[in-house]
């Protein structure tokens, strides 16, 4: 008898992801156009301020693995989920460029943590024999809130005008998020025997470093496109409400690509749905940053989510079968670590790029880097994966 997939503790950490990733996309297509609005930010400094949020995302993830490798992982959930929840009043409370800065920065430690902290309880309530296919299906819940928070947020903004509702709408579902995960049960933990020693690879897996970089050139390009798309879109396009559609591309294509890739995942084939996926990403960046019309804007979305559906959920399994089961966490906060690393440093150099030598360059400097990653993925790390896996 086939292990049952969709089991209630599944369902609900699934559900649960859906929701703090549909209050996070609330706020990002919509922030570098509140800091301009609201504070007369240019493009460096918006890059600035959303950089912070991404550093204090990777300090979380840093140390999150350990934690959730040595700690009752659903009181870090809890715990991590619930400052998450309450710094969304941060936001309606800030009056100034530099108390919202600082509020955008902290709020990243909860995201960081509460985003490991719950990925790692979803592969702890899978069944073992449905765990590779499950980490390809948990990620739907990403896509999915992709694909509809972002059109509600703008609607509201397009409608509204008052930010203070995206920022209060957001609260309120992390907070059914919350509530949801705070009825999920996990299984005791078998002990590890013996005082593990403190080293780097407690909080960073080592024998994943050539994965990670190319992870951080996939993540760089996207954090340059999907933190840029919305006012490049009205600045240069003219089509104001056009990020909405935009990100509800990227998400379909996310969701098809996985739903289809996932028979690959089943059978074992990760490095097919790898090599698939960075062979597409790289036509659609290339897409977007030579075809700067409307035809671009939106094929391109659409190529992209088509490859990083098929791309992110096999580095995932890449990574969780590189580690032993001691080190899930680790595992699991490591790649999320690398695409930190990667938006971060996308969403910065973007907006200095952008504000010096214009948003073209911006994104040809995004496609360029994607292809150090699918250059790096082909020479390399397919090969380094097969040989190395524990599963």
């Amino acid at each position: 008898m086939t292990d049952r997939l969709w089991n209630a503790n599944y369902t609900k950490v699934w559900i649960a992801n859906f929701m703090i990733f549909f209050s996070f996309m609330l706020l990002t297509p919509l922030l570098p156009i509140y800091l301009s609005e609201q504070f007369a930010a240019n493009k460096d400094t918006i890059g600035w301020v959303l950089f912070g949020y991404s550093v204090m995302a990777l300090v979380a993830r840093l140390f999150s693995g350990f934690i959730v490798d040595s700690f009752p992982r659903k009181m870090v959930l809890l715990i991590s989920f619930t400052l998450f929840t309450l710094f969304f009043v941060g936001y309606v409370a800030a009056g100034t460029l530099m108390l919202f800065a600082i509020v955008r920065t902290l709020h990243g430690l909860p995201f960081g943590s509460t985003t490991v902290a719950n990925s790692t309880v979803a592969i702890d309530v899978l069944p073992s024999s449905r765990r590779t296919e499950g980490i390809g299906l948990y990620g739907l819940s990403n896509n999915l809130a992709s694909a509809i928070s972002p059109s509600i947020a703008i609607w509201i903004y397009m409608t509204t005008h008052n930010f203070n509702i995206i920022f209060w709408l957001a609260m309120g579902v992390a907070t059914v998020g919350l509530l949801i995960d705070s009825t999920v049960k996990t299984r005791p933990r078998a002990k590890v025997e013996g005082k593990q020693p403190i080293s780097l690879d407690r909080f960073f897996l080592i024998k994943g470093w050539s994965e990670a970089l190319t992870m951080v050139c996939f993540a760089f390009s996207y954090g340059v496109m999907s933190t840029y798309v919305a006012i490049y879109g009205k600045e240069r396009l003219g089509i104001g409400g056009g990020s909405g559609l935009f990100f509800a591309l990227v998400s379909i294509g996310l969701i098809i690509s996985r739903l289809q890739g996932n028979k690959a995942l089943r059978e074992g084939r990760i490095a097919y749905n790898a090599s698939l996926g960075v062979c597409v990403s790289l036509v659609g960046y290339l897409v977007f940053a030579a075809v700067p019309n409307m035809v671009g804007y939106y094929g391109a979305a659409l190529i992209i989510g088509l490859g990083n559906g098929h791309m992110y959920p096999a580095y995932q399994n890449m990574f969780i079968n590189l580690a032993p089961h001691s080190q899930r966490g680790t595992a699991n906060s490591s790649i999320l670590v690398a695409w930190d690393i990667g938006m971060g440093i996308g969403i910065l150099l973007g907006g200095i790029i952008a504000e010096n030598y214009g948003y073209t360059m911006a994104f040809w400097v995004a496609w360029l880097v994607n292809l150090l990653g699918f250059l790096g993925f082909w020479l390399y790390v397919k090969h380094h994966y097969l040989s190395n896996r524990l599963r």
